[in-house]
């Protein structure tokens, strides 16, 4: 019945993406983040990825819905990323390995670049926020339950086979969905109280789960996030309180392993895990040093620790996205990753800063804030987490350029060609 009901899904989600593309991106977001067909039986082997962005490909050819050609400084800087990591590809240590990896995150930000031809209007934009929440809030109030009914003795994971999969990665994308959730929450109208409060138990359930994962990194980015919220807050000594009883409780209700674990953040220099990884730090540091391309994906080997690393014997992977992109790919790598970052955390400044008066123009602000605050979070987790090239940064990222390009006025609600067929017809008939 699973396999039944996922599969009518996914075959409508590919006839409608053929009619509007962006109906496609839709269902490559969901598929691509949140990985449904993992549970089916049957599907979970078919290319269903590779379904979807095809029909959403041939949608384009086909549509006559609005294609918007543009290239912002956040895509053109992506852009030079996906062609320095092609120029160092042959450089690869692991030339088979490399090229794996790389196929994957070539369809990964081409899909990403596509989304930002088809989406345009506010109504694509809050349908992507929907799907990355409901595609994240997912695991993040189904291990919130878990955690709660365990009383957090045993780790939350993720989806088997994603990018997602271990606790400390599916951890740091339940804290930068948060955010998103509370966007969606403040959009909702004053009588939907039921709503309003579905939003803050998932939100509750998400933060439970990111705690229920033992994630030292998670810990981190969720204090950092809030640190900005309550900056940010009007009312600073209310939303104090009301997040010091909220973490109190969340903490009090987790088992002493857990307070066992996070508290080896003070003495990390006796945690063999975190001298693990800075042994790693230091291995893509000298690697890119020594290598002006880098090594190419997939460094993580005892070969080339044994030449880059302080200690040999302690292979580790990075677990870094900085370190990781530098390790990869060199320091002109990590200087296209970090501009990139950088030009989308100003864009959502500017998005947060709207001055303008238009009540319908608040949500513009509301999303700039909230997505600037999950940024904090994937900056801050993200340094001790390997998740350099996941979809759900890049989907915030298109959130943020759309966005921006509706506050200054450079997409507006055309008319569709069909509509502007007919005007020229009345124009004809006039004349």
């Amino acid at each position: 019945m699973r396999d039944l009901v996922l599969g009518v899904v996914l075959l409508w989600l590919i006839f409608k993406a053929i009619k509007h593309p962006w109906i496609g991106i839709m269902g490559w977001t969901w598929i691509s983040i949140m990985n449904p067909h993992a549970y089916s039986y049957r599907l979970s082997e078919l290319p269903v990825a590779a379904a979807m962005a095809g029909s959403a490909m041939i949608g384009i050819l086909l549509t006559k819905d609005k294609i918007n050609y543009f290239v912002s400084r956040e895509s053109g800087v992506l852009m030079l990323f996906m062609l320095w990591m092609c120029i160092t590809l042959p450089f690869s240590f692991f030339f088979d390995r490399s090229f794996e990896l790389w196929t994957r995150v070539m369809k990964i930000d081409f899909m990403i670049l596509v989304a930002m031809l088809v989406l345009y209007s506010k109504k694509h934009i809050m349908a992507l926020a929907w799907t990355i929440v409901a595609s994240i809030g997912f695991y993040g109030v189904k291990g919130g339950v878990f955690t709660f009914a365990t009383g957090g003795s045993y780790r939350v994971w993720g989806p088997e086979g994603s990018y997602i999969e271990g606790n400390n990665e599916i951890a740091l994308a339940l804290i930068m969905v948060i955010p998103l959730i509370r966007f969606l929450q403040m959009q909702l109208p004053a009588t939907a109280k039921w709503a309003s409060r579905a939003l803050s138990m998932a939100m509750l359930l998400c933060a439970a789960s990111a705690l229920g994962s033992q994630s030292r990194g998670a810990l981190l980015a969720i204090a950092a996030m809030t640190l900005v919220l309550w900056w940010r807050g009007k009312r600073k000594l209310e939303m104090g309180l009301v997040f010091l009883v909220l973490g109190v409780m969340l903490i009090i209700f987790m088992p002493d392993s857990w307070t066992e674990r996070m508290s080896t953040i003070k003495t990390y220099d006796q945690d063999a895990s975190a001298g693990g990884r800075i042994n790693a730090w230091w291995m893509a540091f000298n690697l890119a040093s020594h290598n002006f391309f880098g090594g190419g994906f997939m460094v993580s080997s005892g070969s080339l620790f044994a030449l880059y690393a302080p200690d040999p014997n302690a292979v580790h992977a990075a677990h870094s996205i900085y370190f990781m992109v530098l390790g990869e790919h060199g320091f002109v790598g990590l200087f296209l990753f970090l501009l990139l970052w950088y030009f989308v955390w100003r864009s959502a400044g500017r998005l947060y800063r709207c001055s303008s008066s238009a009540a319908e123009d608040k949500w513009l602000s509301d999303l700039g804030a909230m997505c600037q605050v999950s940024l904090v979070g994937y900056f801050v987790g993200g340094a001790f987490l390997s998740l350099s090239y996941y979809d759900l940064p890049y989907n915030i990222m298109i959130l943020v350029v759309l966005a921006c390009r509706l506050m200054d006025g450079k997409v507006k609600e055309l008319p569709s060609p069909l509509e502007l067929g007919a005007d020229r017809a009345r124009a004809r008939n006039l004349t």
